[in-house]
């Protein structure tokens, strides 16, 4: 029986190590998450905080009237936790502080996530969701990344994309809420999230990748990850390579190089001497500005007229067309010339019938005498 416990109590014996603190710990089980982040306990701190903290920020001026209409539900949301919050219309700020019934330490820092991300427009009900444990934010500054203004808005709209399609995309793929306002993106999320969503919104700023190629590699990765046997390989083999394609512009012709000479080169006139040579330097004062003003004179002449000719060419009538045809324009002219000698001919034949519908017959027969005319018989009453 004693032989029995010896080798009983053999196995159970520790190893020895060499360092002193070297000891098996009780939070060293693989059944413990570390990762997880464990919902704050009251009772973890019983007596509060011992002194007062406060953070501050400004408030935009355009959303003064939702701000003053959503505060109710955000100052219920805060006082859940302890946390007193003003909002000061006057100086334009937000404040959020500590109170005596405050106890997770950590609320103060979770409320100044809250108003900096209603300060950035992001809607109150989202922005409340700050408070749990599991969401943090980030919010990118992409203002001062590009400096051209025109080159800026053009890439921030590649975040957008066409309806917002590419940012619904990216929020779907990241599990992020995502709100591109201004010169700041604001992003909500888990960490795994908020970093990814950062690399994206800078390389599209900085014109590194498009976000459809990060859309693209994203949608990849999650049908890889639900592969068990791809869980500890490297991926970038699967993974499609995008490479910038830069178009080499035309080089222009440069200013041809001229001669090297050690000389440097003549020094050109004053205007003292140009006076010199064209006599004007011993000119009066008189002569000089009525010289100045006849000069003045000829431009506005010169100016006048060019006006005149500009306002003159608006009244120029336009040139027509010409048929490009030839055949068509002389078949034309054919048939106008038809036309016109048809028209001669019926209007010989109409004055003819007028004519023998005014013939005397009495004319034509011998020995008749003619009628005697108006002119005769008025000079026989006379």
């Amino acid at each position: 029986m004693e032989a029995q416990s010896n080798v009983d109590e053999a196995p159970k014996q520790r190893t020895k190590h060499k360092g002193k603190h070297d000891k098996d710990k009780p939070w060293d089980d693989p059944s413990i998450d570390h990762w997880k982040v464990e919902k704050f306990d009251p009772s973890w701190n019983e007596t509060g905080m011992l002194e007062v903290s406060s953070f501050s920020t400004i408030s935009p001026k355009f959303a003064e009237k939702y701000l003053q209409d959503v505060w109710p539900t955000v100052k219920a949301a805060l006082r859940e936790h302890g946390i007193a919050c003003e909002l000061n219309l006057v100086e334009g700020t937000m404040t959020v502080s500590t109170t005596r019934k405050t106890r997770d330490p950590y609320i103060i820092v979770k409320s100044r996530d809250l108003i900096k991300l209603l300060s950035r427009s992001v809607p109150a009900p989202q922005a409340i969701k700050i408070l749990d444990d599991e969401m943090q934010c980030d919010i990118i500054k992409i203002g001062n990344l590009v400096r051209n203004k025109a080159r800026f808005v053009k890439r921030r709209q590649h975040l957008l994309g066409p309806n917002n399609s590419t940012l619904k995309a990216l929020e779907i793929l990241t599990g992020c809420y995502i709100l591109v306002q201004g010169n700041t993106v604001a992003s909500m999320g888990s960490f795994k999230g908020l970093k990814q969503v950062r690399r994206i919104v800078e390389d599209c700023i900085q014109n590194k990748m498009h976000p459809i190629y990060h859309i693209k590699i994203l949608m990849m990765k999650k049908e890889l990850a639900k592969d068990p046997t791809l869980e500890n390989e490297n991926w970038d083999r699967f993974l499609p390579q995008f490479k910038k394609k830069n178009v080499q512009k035309k080089k222009g012709k440069g200013k041809e190089k001229k001669p090297y000479t050690p000389f440097p080169p003549p020094q050109q006139p004053s205007k003292i001497d140009q006076q010199l040579e064209t006599g004007e330097y011993f000119l009066s004062e008189e002569k000089k500005s009525a010289k100045k003003w006849q000069e003045k004179e000829v431009k506005q002449a010169e100016k006048s007229a060019e006006n005149k000719r500009k306002r003159e060419a608006a009244f120029i009538p336009p040139e027509e067309p010409v048929m490009q045809g030839h055949k068509s324009s002389t078949d034309d002219k054919t048939d106008v010339n038809a036309m016109a000698q048809s028209l001669k001919q019926k209007a010989k034949e109409i004055v003819k019938q007028k004519n023998v519908k005014n013939l005397d017959p009495q004319a034509y027969i011998a020995g008749s005498e003619a009628p005697p005319s108006k002119k005769k018989m008025k000079k026989s009453k006379s």
